[in-house]
């Protein structure tokens, strides 16, 4: 089948187009502007809001329509995806060189927004694929980056995070999987917990202990429950952020190559640690688009609902709850692309990632609560999108580590900051 969207991107101009009826998309051509970099490079802001806008047009034209009936039934949106991948959304950040899009960080956050204002679950199964490819552009050696990055730039093969265990979330120097070397091999055991995408996935970027420490490893898998020996051993039922799978997998004498590891072998956990400032960007930018999705839904509402006479958007106590709504929903999106803007300089973003994702998730989870109180009793109903808002939301707040665990991480960095400039 001929893809519907062909990117093209070269150093100094880029092109997009999309073909169907009554298509989307964006075209763009101007010399002297379009990517200077794999990932991290600048992009003209002319060209990131067309990309931006063709990623929202998708979204409302195939995401809304069908997103609470895919979440209910907590079925997974193959043809959502299908189109996803023709839009080139998994190679966002993988530079041109690998078959990628070599768009900026500031690109991939405003889509990530779209995508979440949609169906959070969507984020999902971009985010842990993306920093998967980070982990490989990062500390990959060139013939690594040209074994894997090409084919999950195209998304023929879909790529997971693999750090959590049972035992071990936010206490992440006490993982137990283990990768014992043997010869020219590594051989895995243990359990991995909260994996998305696990079970579809084609590559996993996994936590292990070594001898040395804890090691970085890409492990590759034919997607299924099963496969040599690996197992998905529990898929897990959620609240909310439904449709994608979210699952334990369990090693049992897995051999992978040892050129598989990944950067040093000891130093895999503040690599991987790295790319999760990543995930806490895109937990910042999917909060957002929730936030966005509810505010939204409440000032249409606050619009039509008429009582007393009037509608409810007249009466000050919903005008209150619209204002602060609104004002922390701006101070959400800033904080978000303050921090997406210092990880793509190459600065330090510890700090500024983890201020993003605490307050972009509490953000939402009042949104999204605060929109059910404007709707009243509908708002509780499946009617509304505003309960699966409000059961999305919690996700945020506690994926790529807890709101708690961030709060240590900004005043932790923050000292360290301090104790610098002494």
């Amino acid at each position: 089948m001929r893809p519907r969207v062909i990117v093209e991107t070269f150093f100094s101009e880029l092109r997009f187009s999309v073909n169907r009826n009554e298509g989307y998309g964006y075209r763009h051509e101007k010399v002297g502007t379009g990517v200077t970099g794999g990932g991290t490079g600048a992009i003209d802001e002319s060209v990131r809001a067309e990309i931006i806008e063709t990623v929202r047009k998708f979204v409302a034209r195939e995401v809304i329509p069908v997103a609470s009936d895919l979440e209910h039934a907590d079925a997974y949106p193959e043809e959502i995806v299908a189109t996803m991948r023709e839009l080139g959304l998994f190679g966002i950040t993988i530079p041109e060189a690998y078959g990628g899009l070599g768009l900026d960080l500031l690109t991939y956050v405003g889509v990530i927004e779209e995508l979440a204002y949609g169906w959070m679950s969507l984020t999902g199964i971009v985010n842990t694929h993306t920093m998967a490819a980070t982990l490989i552009m990062t500390h990959g050696t060139e013939e690594q980056m040209r074994r894997w990055l090409p084919s999950m730039a195209s998304g023929e093969r879909r790529g997971c995070l693999s750090l959590s265990e049972p035992d071990a979330g936010s206490d992440t120097r006490s993982l137990s999987c283990r990768a014992q070397r043997d010869g020219e091999e590594y051989v895995l055991n243990g359990t991995k917990a909260w994996v998305t995408n696990g079970e579809r996935a084609g590559i996993v970027a996994l936590a292990a202990r070594t001898d040395e420490g804890i090691s970085a490893f890409i492990v590759e898998k034919e997607p299924g429950p099963r496969f040599e020996g690996i197992a998905v051993s529990k898929n897990v039922h959620k609240l909310g952020y439904r449709g994608v799978e979210t699952v334990e997998m369990a090693y049992a004498d897995h051999r992978i190559p040892a050129s598989n590891l990944v950067g040093e072998a000891g130093r895999g956990l503040p690599q991987i640690l790295g790319v999760l400032e990543i995930g806490r960007i895109n937990i910042a930018a999917r909060a957002v688009g929730v936030a966005r999705a509810a505010f939204d839904a409440a000032l249409l509402y606050a619009t039509q609902r008429e009582t007393f006479g009037k509608v409810i958007g007249e009466h000050q106590a919903i005008q209150l709850k619209l204002a602060d709504m609104a004002t922390r929903l701006e101070a959400s999106r800033l904080l978000t692309s303050n921090a997406a803007e210092r990880k793509a300089k190459g600065l330090r973003c510890d700090v500024e990632a983890g201020m993003a994702k605490l307050f972009a998730s509490e953000t939402a989870l009042e949104l999204s609560m605060e929109a059910m109180r404007i709707h009243g009793g509908v708002g509780y109903t499946t009617e509304f999108p505003v309960e699966r808002l409000y059961r999305d939301a919690p996700l945020m707040v506690i994926g790529e580590g807890t709101n708690e665990i961030q709060r240590l991480v900004i005043a932790r960095g923050l000292l360290a900051r301090a104790r610098a400039q002494d």
